[in-house]
Parts: structure tokens; C-alpha cells; sequence
């Protein structure tokens, strides 16, 4: 049985390795989980490897808010203590206190 550890946490602030977009983790896949469509898009010299956790992210660039799917190898935290914009943040989280967001929903 594979154990995989997840370097990022729900409500944390991080940003694309590569790319210039940043987000909030609101969900965590312990290995890639998406479909197989959506792997064979990105060019096999940029693809990340499966076995490694990939999440989902409240995103936001320049020009739009989104969600993303980003493997942990493509990720770092986000250092500039800024909050992020995303329309959706309070839907899942609280106000952005100490560079990130604290888990706020309820339950059914």
C-alpha cells in the first residue's frame, strides 16, 4: 500500500512553478484523479508524473478567476501575503488571516 503525504493544506496559498497563476487548495487527490483526456493534453515533456498529489485550487491570473488541477511538483507557496480574489473563497473558507484561509462551511 503506497502512502503519499500531501506538502500543501486545505486553505493554503500557493502559486504555479511555471505558470503566472495563484490559488487556495480546497481539495487534495493523494494521486493524479482527473481523466485521461485532460493528461494526454499537456505535452509529454511537461507531464507530471501520476503518483504524486495533485490539487484543486481556487485560481486567479490577470484576467479571470478558475478552478485549476495542479500536481505538487508544479507548486510553492505563495510568500506574498496577499489573499487571493476568487469569488468562490466563501463558499469553503473564513477571512484570510496569517497567509491563508481557515475552513468555514457547514456540514449537512
Amino acid at each position: 500500500m503506497m502512502t503519499t503525504h500531501a506538502k500543501y493544506c486545505l486553505g493554503q496559498v500557493v502559486k504555479h512553478r511555471k505558470h503566472p497563476f495563484r490559488g487556495v487548495v480546497f481539495d487534495v487527490d493523494p494521486r493524479f484523479n482527473n481523466t485521461e483526456e485532460w493528461y494526454d493534453a499537456i505535452p509529454e515533456d511537461s507531464r507530471p508524473r501520476r503518483d504524486q498529489p495533485f490539487y484543486h485550487l481556487l485560481a486567479e491570473n490577470d484576467q479571470s478567476y478558475y478552478v485549476a488541477y495542479v500536481s505538487e511538483q508544479n507548486l510553492i507557496p505563495d510568500e506574498t501575503g496577499e489573499p487571493v480574489g476568487h469569488p468562490d473563497l466563501s463558499d469553503l473558507f473564513g477571512d484570510f488571516e496569517d497567509g491563508r484561509y481557515p475552513l468555514q462551511f457547514q456540514m449537512n
